[in-house]
């Protein structure tokens, strides 16, 4: 237990299979044996500053656009607990977020897995691994790593600007999806919202008084907004 009481949650890095249409299914994960001492999230803007000849003070800088987050976190892997185990298949799993999924070169739009970081209640933007740094600290005679501190720099994925409707910027206008095997509200939230928390806001939206028993194929109406369309 924590020390205020609530149940110590492992950090981990959820793979997820690349897409282009908005869904990502979890592949595989890589939890931590330690949860981090800290991580950090940046996101930049992007301004153009053009000099006007002659003039006595700087012209207005002009808006250009606004940048993906990027989050950065260092990654404590051990596996000293273990007599035959090493952080090996961790590190390579880190290592194969940085190369193309084989389904996705044989369709001729290559892309590595998307990630996400996991602790507890708190669900990082989806994101592609932009570097992977490892230092292996112990091994056991025969060479095998059994401790290493992985640095990793991920880059938000922009969200499908299909996702919003496209015939309204209205804060209460709405979309319809039609659920598939294996989603949920909670994944259709986590999809829509980057919160899967917000299920609430889809069930309040279309009536459904128990989340755990909505069929697939049914269809959900989609606030284009967390807070809309009640």
């Amino acid at each position: 237990m924590a020390a205020n009481g609530s149940k110590l949650e492992r950090a981990y890095l959820s793979v997820l299979r690349p897409s282009t249409a908005g869904r990502a299914d979890e592949m595989t994960t890589v939890e931590f044996q330690f949860n981090p001492r800290e991580y950090s999230i940046s996101k930049s803007a992007s301004w153009e500053s053009k000099p006007a000849k002659g003039a006595k003070k700087a012209a207005m800088p002009e808006f250009k656009g606004s940048e993906p987050r990027s989050m950065t976190v260092e990654v404590f892997l051990d596996r000293t607990d273990r007599e035959d185990g090493d952080v090996a298949a961790d590190i390579d799993t880190l290592f194969s977020c940085c190369v193309p999924e084989e389904q996705t070169v044989g369709k001729n739009k290559p892309s590595p897995p998307f990630v996400q970081f996991v602790w507890g209640k708190t669900t990082s933007f989806t994101a592609f691994v932009k570097q992977v740094s490892v230092k292996y600290t112990l091994f056991r005679p025969d060479g095998s790593p059994i401790r290493a501190t992985a640095s990793l720099t991920l880059q938000e994925i922009p969200r499908e600007p299909g996702n919003q409707n496209p015939t309204s910027g209205s804060p209460s206008s709405r979309r319809s999806h039609q659920l598939l095997d294996g989603e949920s509200l909670a994944s259709v939230a986590h999809r829509e919202y980057g919160d899967p928390t917000r299920w609430r806001v889809l069930a309040e939206a279309n009536g459904i008084d128990d989340p755990f028993r909505v069929a697939a194929g049914t269809t959900l109406l989609v606030p284009a907004t967390p807070g809309a369309g009640d």
